[in-house]
């Protein structure tokens, strides 16, 4: 058969993302995706500085978004997405809302953070308390922890790892035993902070050993995208995708449940 009589490619609609120069998860973010929608990433430039409050600050300088979403713009995506959680808390609600409008500014596209897509999510979910996980240090902690407060969202319980490089190198058993011991009093949700820690196939598993939902950096920044673009995320038991997966039934007896090794 001549390959004319096959039709397509199928169109695809765009969704651009910005990340920092040291994001590795590519793979994770396109779990999310649905077939019909592509991913068009670009970084930011490189700088020799690790993971801290100072990176922070320097991935989210307007001018630095400007080019980077200016990159994105011969594409045409239909949203542009800032994938960074440290980013786009740093400056607080007030910072998280000026780089969406210079993103937008840049493309003349809507732009979202994922900080933002954060609290759109908490917010989704009707989660005022929760527990959270980060891999970084205290410091940058306690800045995602001013950031929640100032959106009137209060942290019952943290864990973190106190990592400045190499963070998507985390393995999914850590994650885990970080989880469980952020979630030491009533939380309505947990958060896995950073986009760079891997967690999509945490996240099922978590929520059926801890009975609350479970939202992480990658996740609800393509949950967040993809619903401006009107289309649903792709996931497997996610409460935040799957509406029936909010309610779930009893935990299993612990020698019944499937452990991480």
């Amino acid at each position: 058969m001549h390959v004319s009589f096959l039709g397509g490619p199928h169109p695809q609609r765009g969704v651009g993302v910005v990340a920092p120069f040291d994001f590795a998860l590519d793979r994770e973010l396109w779990r999310w995706v649905p077939d019909d929608v592509s991913l068009h990433l670009t970084r930011t430039p490189f700088v020799p500085v690790e993971v801290s409050l100072d990176l922070a600050r320097l991935v989210s300088e307007h001018e630095t978004l400007h080019d980077a979403v200016r990159t994105l713009n011969a594409i045409t995506p239909e949203v542009v997405a800032y994938a960074c959680t440290s980013g786009s808390f740093v400056g607080g609600i007030a910072g998280e809302r000026a780089m969406c409008e210079a993103m937008t500014r840049a493309g003349e596209v809507p732009s979202l953070t994922t900080s933002g897509a954060l609290l759109a999510a908490l917010a989704e979910l009707g989660a005022r308390r929760i527990a959270l996980v980060t891999p970084y240090t205290v410091s940058v902690t306690q800045s995602l922890e001013e950031y929640l407060a100032e959106a009137g969202v209060a942290v019952t319980g943290r864990a973190y790892m106190g990592l400045t490089r190499h963070i998507w190198k985390v393995p999914y058993r850590d994650v885990v035993d970080m989880a469980h011991r952020a979630v030491t009093g009533a939380a309505d949700a947990l958060f896995i902070s950073c986009t760079n820690l891997p967690t999509y196939d945490v996240i099922p598993q978590l929520e059926a050993e801890l009975r609350i939902p479970v939202v992480s950096a990658n996740q609800v920044t393509m949950w967040a995208a993809l619903r401006r673009l009107g289309t649903r995320a792709v996931g497997p038991y996610q409460a935040l995708l799957d509406e029936t997966a909010r309610h779930r039934g009893p935990v299993l007896p612990e020698e019944h449940q499937e452990g991480w090794s």
